[in-house]
């Protein structure tokens, strides 16, 4: 009963999701009846990421103070408002435009809904809370393919408007389940983020593991992003028929599905770190592997393993992210993990369609593989330099135990300004077995052992900031 409100995020989530991959080959497919070219699907395909790119993180700073469930529905409108009209739309500019507003509705509600996840999870709950909610958008990725591919057909142009007037519907689906997901009343998790002071950009980029935790997600939603835009593409060259792409995508998002299913296993077998650089150097390895032309039969097991890789790194680059930012700026944070990704978004259609134009269709396959390397590289290193960073604070973002890697240093917990929890400021803290001195900081007592794991001078660069491991 505790975690009905994430089964209707995640039933609500995949609709939309739906609705916007059914949305996205039928753009694609209609762009091609109306004559464009590969570099016009990479502008079109960029369009639907540029308008988002602005909008992020003004939409991040307002639900960091205030409530998150008028994104989703302002979202929901503007997903059915752009499928709807790409389908009426009878120029190439036209369906540019109307893309972006169905890029725009999808951040909305993708914002909202990742900051719903991030405030009623406690922090050993997020890897796992945010794997089960992106399994709602390998949902919608494998059956939004798969609609489109049946409703496309030989007469391209009223098909694919067809499918995109679907799609419209299916975003209206959502709102079937949109009840209950968001507390009314606010806990204490919650009223430290609302009532926290604005946190500047600047601070929340240089903070350890944020830059890390943007990138891999550009990264690995890129790839995402191209291999929906440009596998019709590469199927039309190779003669590869709309209603078989359409299962080819729903084969990769169905392994995604089968990799976040078992993750938490994976996790506590390599750890975060291994499982990153792994799956991304891998992944890229696959995504190269497209570009060959290969067996239709082994094009399907490439995509199956490349969707396997690609399942890690959305939800651990959210948990990475949530965790190493202050706690007055988490749904800032995740907004500015999605202007990262829109970025991507924004940049790698535009290369893609440049590199398609000069080296053929299959390219950016290639590009793309070069990107996934980069990232596992960058994962790597982070593990290396300890910045991956340390879970901290209760359900929501509420202050909890915080630890040295690997579990064997004192435990510090803190309430409001280094307090015991829910306890006035100032209060003492001290280790497990109420032991220990009690270490000052700038607002009051707080615990830990001599040299220990908090630090009066976090105290003093961030005051009422939640107690937290250091490494």
């Amino acid at each position: 009963m505790g975690r009905l409100w994430l089964l209707r995020l995640v039933i609500a989530f995949g609709f939309a999701q739906a609705a916007v991959s059914m949305a996205r080959p039928a753009v694609s497919y209609r762009a091609l009846s109306l004559g464009a070219d590969e570099r016009a699907i990479g502008v079109i395909a960029g369009v639907y990421a540029l308008l988002p790119l602005f909008a992020a993180v003004p939409l991040g700073r307002r639900t960091d103070h205030g409530r998150c469930t008028p994104l989703l529905y302002a979202g929901l409108a503007l997903i059915a408002g752009g499928c709807a009209l790409s389908g009426l739309a009878g120029s190439l500019p036209a369906m540019a435009a109307w893309s972006g507003v169905m890029g725009l509705g999808h951040l909305c509600f993708v914002i909202g809904a990742q900051s719903i996840v991030a405030r009623r999870s406690a922090p050993d709950e997020q890897d796992r809370n945010f794997g089960h909610f992106t399994i709602g958008a390998s949902l919608g990725q494998l059956a939004g393919p798969i609609a489109a591919g049946a409703l496309i057909g030989d007469d391209m142009t009223r098909t694919s408007a067809l499918a995109l007037v679907v799609s419209a519907a299916v975003a209206a689906v959502s709102l079937t389940s949109m009840w209950r997901i968001e507390l009314r009343h606010k806990g204490a998790g919650h009223t430290r983020d609302a009532a926290a002071v604005k946190v500047p950009v600047h601070r929340i980029v240089r903070t350890r593991g944020v830059p890390a935790g943007i990138f891999i997600s550009l990264a690995v939603l890129s790839a995402t992003d191209i291999l929906t835009a440009y596998l019709p593409v590469v199927g039309e060259h190779r003669g590869v028929p709309p209603t078989v792409v359409g299962l080819l995508l729903s084969l990769r998002a169905a392994a995604t599905i089968a990799c976040r299913l078992v993750m938490t296993p994976m996790i506590r077998r390599l750890g975060r770190t291994t499982l990153l650089t792994v799956t991304c150097l891998l992944g890229g390895a696959l995504c190269a592997g497209i570009a060959l032309p290969v067996p239709l039969w082994a094009l399907a097991l490439m995509l199956a393993a490349l969707g396997f890789c690609l399942g890690v790194g959305q939800p651990l680059s959210m948990t990475t992210v949530v965790q190493a930012a202050p706690a007055g700026a988490r749904s800032t944070a995740l907004a500015l993990r999605l202007t990262g990704n829109r970025l991507g978004q924004v940049a790698a259609p535009a290369c893609a369609g440049l590199v398609a134009g000069l080296a053929g269709a299959a390219a950016p396959f290639v590009m793309l593989g070069v990107l996934l390397v980069v990232s596992g590289g960058t994962a790597a290193r982070t593990g290396r330099s300890g910045r991956e960073p340390v879970a901290t604070g209760g359900p929501g973002g509420a202050d909890g135990p915080s630890r040295e890697p690997g579990g064997t240093g004192p435990v510090v917990t803190g309430g409001a300004d280094g307090g015991p929890p829910g306890g006035a400021d100032g209060g003492p803290s001290r280790e497990p077995g109420g032991t220990g001195p009690t270490a000052a900081g700038a607002d009051g007592p707080r615990g830990g052992a001599p040299g220990g794991a908090a630090q009066g001078a976090d105290a003093a660069e961030s005051p009422g900031r939640h107690s937290r491991g250091v490494r």
